[in-house]
């Protein structure tokens, strides 16, 4: 990654600027906000939190959720959208997943932590 040199247009007298050249681009930053965004949501959090411990079809967990399908689905569009979880086929049935990437693992980890429970075993 280069970190591009900036000039801030005033000097507080701040000994150095690292923190404001090695801020997140955009897209990064872009991308935390629509997890934050979805997770903001308690039965996208909810179903988010079930997915990141197993992979399950919209009836499951609608079931799990005290959901109907159809609103489960939808919540699962935009998690899906949101790279939050991912999709897999088999046979006729798709089955859910939390997706595995470090942002997801870390999500997982701080709702947890934040909810002060644990992952079932």
């Amino acid at each position: 990654m280069e970190i591009k040199k900036i000039q801030l247009p005033h000097d507080h007298n701040q000994r150095d600027n690292r923190i404001v050249e090695e801020m997140p681009s955009l897209e990064t930053i872009t991308a935390v906000a629509d997890a934050m965004n979805q997770l903001g949501n308690p039965s996208r959090l909810r179903i988010f939190w079930l997915l990141c411990h197993c992979e399950e079809c919209v009836i499951n967990i609608a079931a799990a959720t005290d959901m109907s399908s159809p609103a489960v689905s939808h919540h699962l569009k935009l998690l899906k959208d949101a790279g939050l979880i991912v999709a897999s086929r088999n046979g006729k049935e798709m089955y859910y997943r939390a997706a595995d990437t470090d942002m997801v693992l870390k999500l997982h980890h701080t709702i947890e932590e934040i909810a002060r429970i644990s992952c079932p075993d």
